[in-house]
């Protein structure tokens, strides 16, 4: 199994959010703030490939939005289609496209309009995934939430027939090629996570909002947006005591700088990353 960063862009958001109740004079060393308080941060996707299957996790904001609503969050950097064009990969190669959530910045790209407005799916063969549970809870969503769900950004991969749904399950569930699928509850309402099995002994994590960078490593670091914080401590709790007992590797899709790394417990018995692979450009 061959997985790949794929980077979907980066963009702004406001520090004080992002790190939640941790004060700004210890996050702002980690990740300097703007003069308006915005820190930047990556959507960074990633591609797996088995067999004839091309699976690509999130696609990032996407350019459905007009200027009104990307200038609240500056968008930047190398968006998904360039990056796949890197890599040699065509939207029509991808054969299934997971989401996590449908937060806009993780399902943004999922779609195209064109200047008729005509909405198509951004790749055309791919069959896109979530759950019931999820779609649910983003078509009827909460006031606090509701801003980011957009429905253009999700809705019509029902009305096309594109979109699929797994199962909901208490314990992880298997997916295809060994992939597991844990579905969690602190930042919204049925997000899922993905364990995908790397080495026989070894699984790369797919954070999504869970831990978004290696500092959310850090069990105080969670964000505002969390709707449910003390679940996401719980979740964080239980995936990281995992990372160190069974050697898993976490993969960041929002850290700027880091896109992976191990964990460990240092003297005091706080959950620490381990910077084995970071990014430059």
């Amino acid at each position: 199994m061959k997985v790949t960063p794929v980077e979907a862009g980066r963009f702004k958001l406001d520090g004080g959010a992002m790190f939640g109740v941790v004060p700004k004079r210890m996050w702002n060393k980690l990740n300097p703030a703007d003069d308006e308080n915005m820190c930047s941060w990556t959507m960074r996707s990633i591609l797996i490939e088995f067999g004839d299957r091309k699976i690509l996790v999130d696609t990032g904001i996407g350019f459905k939005q007009g200027e009104k609503f990307r200038s609240h969050f500056y968008p930047h950097g190398r968006e998904l289609d360039e990056s796949l064009r890197e890599l040699l990969i065509t939207p029509e190669e991808i054969t299934d496209v997971f989401i996590t959530h449908f937060h806009f910045d993780h399902v943004g790209g999922a779609l195209l309009k064109d200047e008729q407005g005509i909405i198509t799916p951004t790749f055309p063969n791919a069959t896109y995934w979530s759950n019931q549970l999820h779609y649910e809870w983003a078509v009827n969503p909460n006031p606090r939430e509701a801003a980011s769900f957009l429905p253009e950004n999700f809705l019509p991969l029902k009305d096309l027939g594109v979109l699929k749904f797994i199962d909901v399950q208490k314990d992880d569930l298997e997916w295809m090629g060994g992939i597991e699928v844990r579905t969690i509850y602190g930042h919204t309402e049925g997000q899922m996570i993905l364990l995908i099995p790397v080495k026989p002994d070894e699984k790369l994590v797919y954070c999504a909002d869970l831990i978004p960078s290696s500092w959310h490593i850090r069990l105080p670091y969670i964000m505002a947006y969390d709707m449910r914080p003390m679940v996401t401590l719980e979740e964080k709790i239980r995936l990281l005591g995992e990372c160190v007992s069974d050697n898993h590797t976490l993969f960041f899709e929002h850290d700027p700088f880091t896109i992976s790394s191990k964990v460990h417990k240092d003297e005091r018995g706080r959950f620490q990353p381990i910077y084995p692979t970071t990014e430059t450009n």
